[in-house]
């Protein structure tokens, strides 16, 4: 089953084109992943001191944490022309040969889902990213012989949140490779604040505090909530987002302070309650929960275990203190009737 959790940074992501528009152009706009930014910076700025394209560069990490808007500020700030595909819509080898031969010298081309990729599509990369030169077969049959054609340098931006799943020769030939991690709240407080001023709506410090907390480090998330509560500060309100506003906007989007909606809790619950708290297997907590094992280990899991509430084990997962406390549960009891079985 699609998940189609309103905090799933993935939720209605094509049809979700007002994120455009809070998008920074410039590292400098770019809020959070500091380190990155200053190693980035002194890649692209030695790059356009030898007037060369900049070195392949690999991007992984949760979705939403803005593996898109670098790609793209890396082309701003290289000058250079910004190409965006996804693997997928690489279904054949002229889908990649029709881009790479069109690009100009120095751009920059954006492969999102990098790890779903066609072995043959991959295949052809591999050469392209090396020697800037792609294989072309002309004729068929006992006729048929295979040209290289030269394309201009470019610079390949390979994304995924499935790092791991990416073949080693592909992912060999990146020069440049950045892990995102989710984002400082402070850093959430900053996004939050730019982005209500692009918004042209008032938020109060307490209210993008507090906002910044159930944004689960994750920029694509703040800046869905807060779009869902400048709706609330227009009917329930006065048109400024103050600290009640979120209260009321969160309770009914049923979000609690730490960023964990219906889903991420009832998936704590169900391994409390049906297997003691754990553990378990992700495929068997999936039909437990009646989500894809997919959705469970992308987007939930690594939250959850980011903030403490679930640890990963040999096993299976389990959860942890913090998630008996947090959803006022007795571990004693569970661990009574664990002894019991």
């Amino acid at each position: 089953m699609e998940n189609e959790s309103f905090l799933n940074p993935k939720f209605k992501i094509d049809v979700d084109r007002k994120e455009n528009n809070l998008r920074p152009q410039l590292l400098k706009d770019f809020q959070g992943q500091d380190d990155i930014k200053d190693n980035l910076s002194v890649f692209i700025k030695a790059a356009l001191e030898r007037e060369e394209s900049l070195d392949h560069l690999f991007l992984s990490g949760p979705p939403g944490l803005g593996k898109t808007t670098l790609a793209g500020i890396m082309a701003n700030e290289m000058g250079a022309e910004f190409k965006v595909t996804s693997a997928p819509a690489l279904d054949k080898p002229k889908d990649l040969a029709g881009i790479l031969t069109t690009i100009g010298e120095g751009s920059v081309f954006f492969i999102d889902e990098i790890h779903r990729l066609k072995p043959v599509i991959e295949e052809m990369l591999y050469i392209a990213m090396e020697d800037y030169e792609i294989d072309w077969i002309i004729g068929q049959g006992p006729s048929a012989r295979t040209i290289r054609i030269p394309i201009p340098p470019f610079t390949l931006i390979g994304a995924t949140t499935k790092a791991g799943s990416v073949a080693s020769p592909l992912f060999s030939r990146f020069g440049i490779s950045v892990r995102m991690d989710f984002y400082k709240n402070n850093d959430i407080e900053s996004i939050i604040q730019r982005s209500s001023v692009i918004l042209k709506v008032k938020i109060t410090k307490a209210a993008t505090i507090l906002l910044a907390s159930s944004s689960r480090g994750t920029p694509r998330v703040a800046n869905r909530l807060l779009r869902r509560m400048r709706d609330f500060a227009q009917v329930l309100g006065n048109g400024e987002i103050d600290k009640s506003i979120v209260t009321e906007g969160l309770k009914r989007l049923q979000i609690d302070k730490y960023g964990l909606e219906k889903h991420d809790r009832e998936i704590l619950r169900t391994i409390i309650k049906n297997y003691q708290g754990g553990p378990v297997g992700v495929d068997t907590l999936a039909i437990s929960v009646g989500e894809a094992s997919e959705s469970i280990e992308e987007f939930y899991e690594p939250y959850l275990i980011q903030r403490g509430f679930l640890t990963r084990t040999p096993r299976g997962r389990m959860v942890t203190e913090l998630a008996y406390k947090h959803l006022k549960l007795d571990k004693n009891r569970d661990e009574n009737q664990r002894i019991l079985f």
